[in-house]
């Protein structure tokens, strides 16, 4: 191989090498703000802190484990649990969405 296409070859790779590096990193960053977001949805009634809204009605679910969250989740979505809004807008989002939710928001153990 001749001297001359050793630099373009090796720009070129190392071009390859860092797109593809750059890439997981905004895959991973994408998965982040996925998962952030779908928790994020539940804010809007129970505030950012979990806390509920100021005489709102809403309970409290910042001191809920990710398990009991979960549980509490798909007896919504099942209809075993009733509430005013809570059944509609579990039956909105697939298992593993909710798992994502409880996992995002409940306490960790």
């Amino acid at each position: 191989m001749q001297v001359k296409y050793i630099k373009p070859i090796l720009v070129t790779s190392a071009l390859i090498g860092l797109s593809q590096w750059s890439g997981l990193g905004f895959a991973q960053n994408a998965d982040q703000l996925y998962k952030r977001g779908l928790a994020a949805t539940c804010a809007n009634c129970h505030g950012t802190d979990g806390k509920g809204v100021v005489d709102g009605g809403m309970p409290l679910i910042n001191n809920l484990t990710s398990e009991q969250m979960l549980a509490k989740l798909k007896a919504y979505k099942s209809g075993a649990l009733e509430g005013t809004i809570m059944p509609q807008l579990a039956k909105g989002y697939s298992d593993e969405q909710l798992t994502t939710i409880a996992n995002q928001l409940g306490k960790k153990q």
